[in-house]
């Protein structure tokens, strides 16, 4: 097999966006759980377009692929003969696996078995909710007068960092960045006591972090520094210039219509799942798990990447500079309209 196509295996098409690679991993999933149950070959519907070892590849697996990978009519032809060729691949894959009983390997199994239910309850969603209905224009020109930090009014950071494992960051190194008067302060600091950090130019703006960090962004003098913790890593940054990056309702309005559409579906879902509890008898065995009554209610089954159900929050998707950030005493934007809607309603899609 080369390279190419496994490659294509990992990632189904190099045409696909990241939603639609979810997609397709979990038609991968239910084929093989459909290989699980019955050894049988069974004749597939559709006209064959390949035989591997006696098992067909029909016009129908094609269609799919090429459905999920959003091809255009113009790369059709090209397209159809590279997931031909993915699909030959990983039947070939599949029945390796089976011969090493792969498929009844309990981990596998527990992922089919969690892959066929997500799968099943998204078609349920689906098909309950549908798609809600496309704003009116004075709807979305509404949310958009409504969000000014997030268009009109919107602000780009750019910021300095210099990036640490978060285990390096000890009180020591808190003490010096605490006297340090710039970034470079604490570089020195670093390279004298051998700690590794890379460094990085980033760019955000007031729609990608929470409003109590964007005003606490807003407030900081030029230069000065704070520290983030995210996950594994620590980073020192500090504010490097703050200037306009104002978005026209023109160019936000396709996004805000299908962040309103989202949203309008996650509220769907949510009323979907309220009304199939209300109805249902669920018992805890364990009351140790029973949810708190004050607690958020969870999220619509199968709101992943490739769920009807998107989320509502365009702070919710906010950038690493989001996570707990210390102030101390002590992706470049091109400007273009476009360019600004990406970063700065990303919290939309």
């Amino acid at each position: 097999m080369n390279n190419n196509h496994v490659a294509a295996i990992m990632k189904t098409s190099p045409l696909t966006t990241p939603k639609r690679v979810l997609c397709a991993a979990l038609i991968l999933v239910a084929a093989t759980l459909s290989a699980c149950g019955d050894k049988a070959k069974e004749k597939k519907p559709g006209q064959a377009l390949a035989s591997v070892n006696g098992e067909e590849v029909t016009v129908l697996q094609l269609n799919e692929e090429l459905q999920r990978a959003g091809v255009s009519a113009a790369q059709q032809d090209a397209a159809s003969k590279q997931l031909l060729q993915v699909l030959i691949d990983r039947q070939l894959l599949q029945e390796a696996a089976a011969k090493e009983n792969l498929d009844r390997d309990p981990k596998v199994m527990q992922a089919i078995d969690r892959a066929r239910a997500l799968i099943i309850a998204q078609a349920y969603l689906q098909k309950r909710i549908g798609s809600a209905t496309k704003p009116a224009p004075a709807e979305v020109e509404e949310y958009y007068n409504k969000h000014p930090e997030f268009f009109s009014n919107r602000k780009q950071f750019s910021m300095n960092e210099l990036v640490i494992p978060a285990n390096d960051l000890t009180p020591e190194l808190r003490s010096a960045a605490d006297s340090a008067k710039s970034l470079e302060e604490v570089a020195v600091w670093l390279d004298a006591h051998k700690i590794k950090y890379g460094r990085n130019q980033v760019t955000r703006s007031t729609a990608d972090v929470p409003p109590q960090l964007s005003s606490k962004l807003l407030g900081m003098p030029k230069g000065q520094l704070f520290v983030v913790k995210e996950g594994p890593r620590a980073m020192f940054i500090s504010v490097a210039e703050i200037k306009d990056a104002p978005v026209n309702l023109q160019v936000a309005s396709s996004q805000i219509e299908q962040f309103l559409v989202n949203r309008k579906n996650k509220e769907l879902a949510v009323a979907e799942l309220q009304r199939l509890r209300s109805s249902a008898k669920i018992e805890y065995l364990n009351k140790s798990m029973m949810p708190d009554p004050k607690a958020a209610p969870t999220s619509p089954a199968g709101a992943g990447p490739s769920s009807a159900v998107a989320n509502a929050d365009p702070a919710a998707t906010a950038a690493p500079a989001a996570a707990a950030v210390e102030a101390a005493p002590a992706d470049n934007a091109s400007g273009a309209d476009k360019a600004a809607l990406d970063r700065g309603v990303a919290g939309l899609k």
